[in-house]
């Protein structure tokens, strides 16, 4: 029990000083960025970002904080919390925006700290509940925030760290870098063909959340005639919604006309290629489940670096350079993914093997 609490204490400590940290740092920088240029957006809107991107990021720096609760979640073998938050996060952001629409208050900035806040404040009522309720014993402490449980912590969390944000880069740039290339009206229907494509991954992430502890215990345990089973499982259900992704872009342009009428125009090559991509990343699953539950990441760590240091000049060649247009930005997040889809299988199957050496086995 001590020890449970211990690094809980410590995992909140410690993110919430690298957090502050962040904001210090981002704080003194916005004093220096044209958000306006950045953005490529009319100067007209620089006084609003200049006091939205803050806000925004200081709700972002509390997420990483208060979302450890999941975590703790998860551990306990309750795999649905975070699909829940996610639910209850997209609901209530339609529901308050939908009411500003309705009213005579509404602009970019109300948007911008209702779509930042609200995820905040769910994640702040769930800490407040879990920490009174069932991990009452484990609410976190200062006087048990210390060296040994922090190295312990940040031995194989640091290797997860590096890969989320790596992960943050590859996927959270795409919508940057169109407004920069083209405008902030392409990404309109980037977002929307990513919205519509992505209900089919989400459901899928829901089914497979409990595979990883899983995995976990049956790997402490050595029952890999288990997880072998598991694996096939797991894999039919990946290629089911591959299929289900793909018949979602058959029926894509009657979705797309009853949902946002004739207000935006999205191609069906942007719907094709989202579909790939989100295809590419459920039927990688499977494997990247299998590494994480068993530890052995170092080398999702290094492919995770390489690729977030490609994506963006790759990005940039397709979509301008070749012409490409904005499919061009999700064809480089597609060729991005393609190492995990080759290194994925082959180090499952030499650790399965019992094969595995060196970067493979680490």
């Amino acid at each position: 029990m001590t020890l449970a609490k211990g690094y809980v204490s410590s995992a909140y400590f410690t993110i919430g000083a690298f957090s502050l940290g962040f904001i210090l740092v981002f704080t003194v920088c916005n004093f220096f960025i044209d958000w306006t240029e950045f953005f490529n957006t009319s100067p007209s809107l620089q006084k609003e970002l200049n006091l939205l991107l803050p806000i925004v990021f200081v709700f972002f720096c509390l997420q990483l904080v208060f979302k450890l609760i999941t975590t703790i979640y998860a551990a306990d073998q309750n795999h649905s919390m975070p699909g829940k938050i996610n639910f209850y996060t997209q609901f209530g952001s339609l529901l308050l925006i939908w009411m500003l629409t309705k009213t005579n208050e509404s602009s970019l900035l109300l948007f911008g700290i209702i779509y930042s806040l609200l995820p905040v404040v769910i994640l702040i009522f769930l800490n407040l509940f879990a920490f009174g309720n069932r991990y009452k014993e484990f609410k976190p402490s200062y006087a048990f925030c210390k060296n040994e449980y922090i190295k312990g912590i940040f031995g194989l969390g640091s290797v997860f760290f590096i890969i989320q944000i790596s992960g943050i880069i590859l996927f959270s740039t795409d919508n940057l870098i169109i407004s920069k290339l083209f405008s902030p009206a392409e990404v309109v229907p980037y977002n929307v063909a990513y919205k519509y494509i992505s209900i089919g991954s989400m459901l899928f992430s829901i089914i497979a959340a409990p595979y990883w502890t899983s995995i976990t215990d049956a790997y402490s345990r050595g029952e890999m005639k288990w997880i072998k089973k598991a694996m096939r499982n797991f894999h039919r259900i990946s290629l089911f919604f591959v299929l289900v992704l793909f018949l979602m872009v058959l029926v894509s342009q009657p979705i797309y006309s009853f949902w946002i009428g004739s207000k935006v125009e999205i191609h069906y090559s942007l719907t094709l290629l989202m579909s790939i991509f989100f295809g590419i990343s459920i039927f990688v699953t499977p494997y990247t489940m299998f590494l994480n539950g068993t530890g052995k990441i170092k080398l999702q760590a290094i492919q995770g670096i390489l690729v977030a240091l490609i994506n963006i000049p790759l990005s940039i060649f397709l979509s301008h350079t070749l012409k490409f247009g904005i499919n061009g930005v999700i064809l480089s997040t597609i060729i991005c993914l393609i190492p995990g889809l080759i290194l994925g299988p082959i180090q499952y199957h030499k650790i399965l093997t019992k094969t595995a050496k060196g970067i493979w086995n680490s």
